[in-house]
């Protein structure tokens, strides 16, 4: 496979990737926002631990490509 084909696969993976992330933003489960992702809230920083979104996106990958 050249090159140019492959950076074409790779962009439509990202364009197909960020619409899934719209679609489900629309449908009120927002990726990195989980029930179960931890959220550190310090004077001047917040630091997000998206653990559950990590494992969601994890399963999907598995089963993808399974």
């Amino acid at each position: 496979m050249s090159l140019g084909r492959l950076l074409i696969l790779a962009g439509v993976a990202l364009i197909a990737g960020g619409v899934i992330v719209l679609l489900l933003e629309r449908a009120h489960l927002p990726l990195g926002r989980l029930p179960g992702d931890l959220i550190w809230r310090g004077k001047n920083t917040t630091v997000y631990f998206p653990i559950v979104t990590c494992l969601l996106l994890s399963l999907l990958g598995t089963l993808i490509l399974w």
